[in-house]
């Protein structure tokens, strides 16, 4: 059984930070100047639309060769002896720890220019690539990335297909094999529709990675009881798989301190210490103590090599402004040189998440999602793969399916398997089963050997007499795993969006992907929808306008919408309320129109009742979750919330889904430090929770405003949102 030990992360050396020198080159017969070394990262990229607006893009193509010339005569002693630094020119959290690299090997190869490692790894086979990749930084690794063209990305990274297995119930990552991740997220954490599309994504083979569910609600006691729902849904099908609910890393360690089964321990990871502490609520030292609490208290001690699981995706940095001047790539690779620290059984990549203000179209998606498989595989890890969209972009499920047939190609370890492709929770658009098994079939693949063995006795898969795999009489048929027929029946009321279970081959058939398509249009159209102030019911709001003038603007740069206008700025004046409640369009004016008018006289009346002062409502078109703390800080509100149109999910029901974020400003010294003690986060001025999924087919508005209401009095009540406020809930309880 392996068990790492941790290096100190005081012990890992990193050179002192160099005076930042421009970088010269002249090519053909045109010279070239860059400021420094992120900006030659930067513009040795394609062009995308996060760095575009960073302002690191290269201008044309011309100059983008010109820093690829200059990354190729770099040699990996000067990346080793000029760490990238943070805004204030310190080397943050998240670098040190991509240093702590196998020197032995660093110092065979430390004379080679990045040109020169370029064609070496392409001459080697996949046991010196990775070999190599142990002695790389983040910052290497992106760097590298840069020079490779698509046949390279593809052609590099099978060469490490069997080099980063992981092993806990199954072995993910085995030659031969493609995983997949059974996501079965439903927009209420509804245990039924939970256990509907587990049997669903069984039936299918999928899950041999893991059972992973993304909750609606963050708490310990939702969490608890949604993983032994897992657990218990597991022992019952007898599926060799493991379990996970990728909820805050905090609310995990208290899940199983209170005897929950954490079977693998969920975080999501970024580039820079900024980000990852002040956005994520995680510090190098809080993961550190994850990995050891799993390693010594985790239900797979005895069985597990590998335990923790991380997912990433380029541009979570530069979304909240937070990349330090580096481009999304690298801040990316720096992701993955921090996951390398912890041995994880899985790396799932979500490029295309977050939508146009990182990654617009399909190019760019299709492409980045090459670069992180290849760059997470070359720095050891049991990379999975997840090439997704979301409807506000230009992203489409032909990009898609064309990302997914070039990482298969490129032995990536596991998939999603979202049922239909939708999430019913989380609103955008992954792989699904179908994807899964036509991957499978196309490149001969299969599950993980011990999940597979269980899927031929439950007659999902068979084997033929020349050891072939093939779909079973089972395959695609979830009812085998229900007791009777109105078992069955009650489970498939229990799913929005479920469209069908009528197969063709390894595909949904014609009658259910028509469906998938027309209610994927109707969401793309909720988007542009405009707002009218006239349909949000009779109570009076005052208008106040952001940075984003118009929906091109604001799809396109989150920034804009998270402030209000200069001149409106200037004229508000302090309030101090209580509770300030804006309402946004955000990404679905037509979750407003559809909410708004039954939530707010609920919520308001819920309010009044316990005599809290409140400000006038907002109107606030084209804002962001971030508006709230420029208009808190304006109004001096202590409780900002925000109840904002959610980006359109995978039907036209879902398209009206409305969430509501609670922004509880730290306006006194006691406060802002039991936070900042909480958190690590010494700068932190705002805490924030969230509930999600108002509408119809989620919780319903009327609902909801008596919810909010009640999360606003514990807000208040406890002083403290977020982590802060579950941790002193549960002790309450407790």
């Amino acid at each position: 059984m392996i068990k790492k030990t941790l290096n100190k992360i005081e012990q890992i050396k990193v050179p002192e930070p160099c005076t930042s020198l421009p970088y010269n080159i002249t090519l053909l017969d045109r010279n070239f100047t860059f400021t420094d070394l992120k900006h030659v990262l930067g513009a040795a990229d394609i062009s995308k639309a996060g760095d575009r607006k960073a302002g690191l893009a290269a201008a044309d193509e011309i100059m983008r060769e010109a820093a690829r010339a200059m990354l190729s005569s770099l040699t990996l002693q000067h990346f080793y002896d000029n760490p990238l630094t943070n805004i204030n020119g310190q080397i943050d959290s998240v670098m040190i720890v991509n240093y702590d690299i196998n020197q032995a090997i660093f110092a065979t190869i430390t004379h080679l220019t990045l040109g020169e490692l370029k064609d070496e790894l392409l001459k080697s086979n996949g046991a010196r690539i990775r070999e190599i990749g142990t002695a790389l930084t983040g910052v290497m690794a992106a760097a590298l990335t840069k020079l490779l063209d698509v046949h390279e990305l593809v052609y590099l990274a099978k060469k490490l297909k069997n080099g980063a297995t992981a092993k806990a119930r199954t072995v993910v990552g085995l030659q031969g094999t493609l995983s997949s991740r059974l996501q079965p997220n439903h927009p209420t954490d509804n245990l039924s529709g939970i256990t509907m599309l587990l049997y669903t994504g069984l039936s299918m083979g999928s899950g041999d990675a893991i059972l992973g569910l993304n909750p609606a609600i963050d708490n310990v006691a939702n969490i608890s009881s949604t993983l032994n729902h897992l657990d218990k849904i597991r022992r019952e099908t007898g599926a060799p798989t493991q379990i996970c609910v990728l909820s805050h890393i905090k609310t995990q360690l208290e899940c199983l301190k209170a005897g929950a089964p954490v079977e693998i321990m969920f975080q999501s990871l970024a580039g820079t210490e900024r980000a990852l502490t002040d956005e994520f609520d995680v510090t190098v030292e809080l993961l550190d103590h994850a990995y050891e609490t799993m390693r010594k208290n985790g239900p797979l001690r005895d069985i597990a090599e590998n335990f923790m699981y991380f997912e990433t995706g380029q541009g979570s940095e530069l979304t909240y402004n937070k990349h330090d001047g580096m481009d999304m790539t690298t801040t990316e690779a720096l992701c993955y040189g921090l996951a390398r620290r912890y041995s994880p059984f899985m790396v799932n990549n979500v490029t295309g998440f977050i939508g146009p203000e990182t990654h617009l179209d399909n190019n760019e998606m299709m492409y980045s999602c090459l670069q992180d498989h290849f760059m997470g595989k070359l720095m050891g890890l049991a990379m999975g793969m997840a090439p997704c969209y979301t409807l506000h972009s230009k992203v489409t499920l032909e990009g898609q399916q064309m990302a997914t047939e070039l990482l298969t190609a490129a032995g990536a370890n596991f998939f999603m398997d979202v049922y239909l492709g939708t999430d019913r929770m989380l609103a955008y658009f992954d792989t699904s089963g179908h994807d899964d098994q036509t991957l499978r079939e196309t490149y001969n693949l299969r599950p993980a050997p011990e999940f597979l063995t269980w899927a031929i006795s439950h007659g999902i898969f068979i084997e033929d007499a020349d050891g072939n795999i093939l779909r079973g009489e089972n395959w695609g048929k979830p009812e085998i795993f229900c007791q009777s027929k109105s078992e069955f029946q009650r489970l498939q009321e229990s799913v929005p969006a479920i469209y069908g279970f009528e197969n063709a081959g390894a595909r949904p058939s014609n009658k259910v992907s028509r469906l998938v398509k027309a209610n994927q249009a109707v969401g793309r159209e909720a988007i542009y929808a405009d707002l009218r102030p006239t349909e949000l019911g009779n109570i009076k709001l005052r208008e106040l306008h952001t940075n984003a003038h118009n929906k091109a603007e604001y799809l396109n740069d989150a920034e804009l919408g998270a402030k209000l206008e200069n001149n409106i700025l200037a004229n508000l004046k302090a309030e101090h309320s209580d509770v300030q409640i804006v309402i946004s369009d955000g990404l679905s004016a037509e979750a407003v129109h559809h909410n708004i008018p039954a939530l707010l006289p609920v919520l308001l009346d819920g309010l009044n009742s316990r005599k809290l002062k409140i400000g006038q409502p907002i109107l606030a078109p084209f804002g962001r979750v971030k508006l709230a703390e420029s208009i808190g800080d304006a109004l001096q509100a202590q409780l900002v919330v925000t109840l904002i149109g959610e980006r359109p999910g995978g039907d036209a029901l879902a398209s009206r889904s409305m969430s509501a974020y609670f922004a509880y400003r730290l306006a006194d010294n006691a406060t802002q430090q039991s936070a900042a003690k909480f958190s690590g986060n010494a700068e932190m001025h705002y805490e924030y929770s969230v509930l999600s999924n108002i509408y119809s087919g989620g919780l319903p508005p009327i609902e909801a405003g008596s919810v909010i209401a009640e999360k606003i009095f514990e807000i208040l009540q406890h002083q403290a949102a977020g982590n802060r406020l579950e941790n002193l809930l549960q002790v309450h309880i407790n």
